[in-house]
Parts: structure tokens; sequence; C-alpha cells
């Protein structure tokens, strides 16, 4: 239509021949399809101006190379490709097909930067904090149909920052900075999974690193002066403690002392006890063997005497006294000189009379006895 009305403008030429105007007419729509296809180029001239150095070579190249750690994600007329590429050498179409990496292994992304405000008012800032993420093989195309390639802006950075200040929001500023510092790591770790896991489930949170938040300086100053009087104090109860324990130490071997002498004078006086008695059994033992051997003397002596006894009673017979009654007299060594001698020595009538009084006599003490 524009082509058109630009001819009907001008003044016409010459009426000639019907060869003169088919040439005419043939002359102006070639100048039309040259002109589009100059403006054309000129379009993709200005669209590749506006785009950086390395999105022009990848909208040029036909061969490409997808790095190792990274898939290859495709683009065909700005519609995302399920076409997942792995790592090497791969051919597209150049200005049609668009290109990107993407990678799968881990990566750590700083996020700079954070102001926010504490439960009490006052104004800090993180000036960085790393979190250590990964994105699944699996959910490459899911992910990226859905948060574009820098899926790690919406699900990282700017997660970062909101659960930043949530937290302080809820904490004082002796909390944030002290007391549970040491739980922020976990909780942003905690905080980011589970949105990710909701939402986005291919991507992984491995670890989240806080740096110490930077506070006012008077404030700093004043965290300062109360730690230096907390060390102070924990210095001093911590002298306390050694001066008691020192004490106790002192007390616990004194103790030990006394119960070792103890100990000792117990097993002395044990010993003691023992030798006393050991020698109070060997005392007993040897009185017991001294009154075997004595009985058994006693013993031996009453049977030599009872046996004596029967046997002199056995021997008490008129013979064997006349024999004992003679032996006694022959014996005798004296002489008498005179004109009569005593009738006892020689009175043999005597001597009968006394034997046969005494052979009575043995009979009836036998006979008393039974």
């Amino acid at each position: 239509m524009d082509s058109n009305q630009p001819r009907a403008e001008t003044p016409q030429p010459p009426q000639g021949g019907r060869g003169g105007n088919g040439g005419g007419g043939g002359g102006g729509s070639g100048f039309s399809a040259i002109l589009a296809v100059f403006l054309s180029f000129i379009a993709i001239f200005v669209m590749m101006m506006n785009q950086s150095p390395s999105t022009i070579r990848n909208g040029l190249s036909i061969l490409h190379q997808v790095p190792e750690g990274h898939v290859g994600v495709y683009w065909r007329g700005g519609a995302l490709q399920k076409t997942i590429t792995d790592p090497g050498f791969h051919l597209k179409l150049p200005f049609i097909t668009h290109y990107e990496p993407v990678q799968v292994t881990l990566q750590t992304d700083q996020v700079r930067d954070i102001p926010c405000g504490t439960k009490g008012g006052v104004m800090i800032n993180f000036e960085k904090i790393e979190v250590v993420n990964r994105l699944h093989k699996d959910y490459v195309h899911d992910t990226l149909l859905n948060y574009g390639v820098q899926y790690d802006n919406t699900w990282i950075y700017d997660k970062i920052h909101h659960e930043i200040n949530q937290f302080c929001s809820s904490h004082s500023l002796q909390q944030v900075y002290i007391d549970v510092f040491d739980q922020i790591d976990e909780k942003m770790k905690d905080a980011l999974q589970g949105d990710c896991t909701r939402y986005a489930p291919g991507i992984e949170i491995i670890s989240v690193r806080v740096t110490k938040p930077t506070i006012p300086e008077s404030i700093r100053r004043n965290f300062e002066q109360m730690e230096e009087e907390r060390t102070k104090v924990l210095i001093a109860i911590e002298k306390q403690r050694v001066v008691e324990k020192e004490a106790e130490t002192r007390k616990k071997m004194a103790i030990s002392e006394a119960e070792k002498i103890a100990n000792v004078s117990k097993i002395l006086m044990e010993q003691k006890l023992m030798e006393k008695d050991s020698a109070r059994r060997q005392q007993e033992i040897e009185n017991q063997i001294y009154m075997a051997r004595e009985k058994s003397l006693a013993d031996a002596y009453f049977y030599r005497v009872l046996k004596e006894a029967e046997a002199n009673k056995l021997k008490l017979t008129p013979q064997f006294l006349e024999l004992k009654f003679i032996e006694a007299i022959a014996d005798n060594t004296k002489i008498f000189f005179g004109e009569k001698i005593p009738s006892m020595f020689l009175d043999q009538r005597l001597l009968g009379n006394f034997l046969q009084q005494l052979s009575r006599n043995v009979p009836e003490e036998e006979k008393s006895t039974a």
C-alpha cells in the first residue's frame, strides 16, 4: 500500500509501448523488496547491538560447547525447549535457537549488604551471607520454566533478604549480635530449604554461612565494654574456681594421706593380731602335744604299775616269800656272837608259821576283791 501511493503521485513518463510500462512496474517492485531486506538487516543489527557480546556470539554460533558441571538449555523463538544436553560439543540454528549453560554442581551464591532493623529499632547490616546450593539435573527444565535462568535471584538472593529481615525484626540486638547468632545459619538454611522444597523442589540448600553483622560504633563500644566486664567477671570466677579446686585437692590429698596411714595402721594391727593368733595356736598345739605325751606317759606308767601289781600278786607264793626271806637273811653281813642267839633267826617253826599265815591271807584278799 505505501509503495503504490508514491508511484501515483510521481509524474507519468510518456506513453510508450507495453514493454516500457512493464519495465517501469518491475523496477518499482524490485526496489521495494531490496528496501524490505535492507530494513530487516538494520533491525537485526540494532537488536544485536543491544545485546552483550557473549549473547551475540551465542546467537551467531552454530557449534557450541557445554562445560563440565553444566547442562545446555535451549530457547527457540523465546520458548523454552525440553531438550537438555550434557557437557560436550553440540549444534544449533543461529539466530533462531538461543542457548544457555546451567550449572548443576555445587555453587556458592554470595548475598552482600543486607540491611535490617532489630526488634529495638537499631539498624544493622550483614555484609556477606554465603549460600551453598545445587540445582538437580532432573529439575532444570521445570525450574527454568517457572523462574528463568536467574532462578537464584528469586529463591536465594531475595529470599535471604526477606528471611534476615524477618529474623531481625523478631529479635533484639543482643540476641542477633551475641545470644542467638550461632543459630542464624541453621535457621536461614531451614527457611530457604522449606520454601524451595515447596515451590522449587530442584533447588537443594547445602549450607548457609552468615558473617557477623555491622552495628553502630557507639553500640559496638558498649558491647566491647560489656564483654570486657564479662571477661573480668569470668576471670574472677575462674580464679575462685581454681582456688576452690586447689583447696579441694589439698583436702582430698589430706584425706587420702590419712586414709593411707589408717590403712597402714590397720594392716600392721591385723598383722600383729595374726602373729598373736598364730603364736596362740602354736602354743595350743604345743600344749596339746605335751598333754598327749604326758597322758601317754601316765597311761604307760599306770599300765606298768598295774601290771607290776598283778605280777606281784602272782609272785606272792609261800615258796617265793621263803626264797626272798632267805635271800634277805643271806644278804645280812652282821655276825652275832654270844651264848644265846635270838630265836627269830634260827627258829624254823616261826618261819613256817609266818608263811602259812601269809598264804591264807592271799586267797581271802582275792575273794574280797572279786
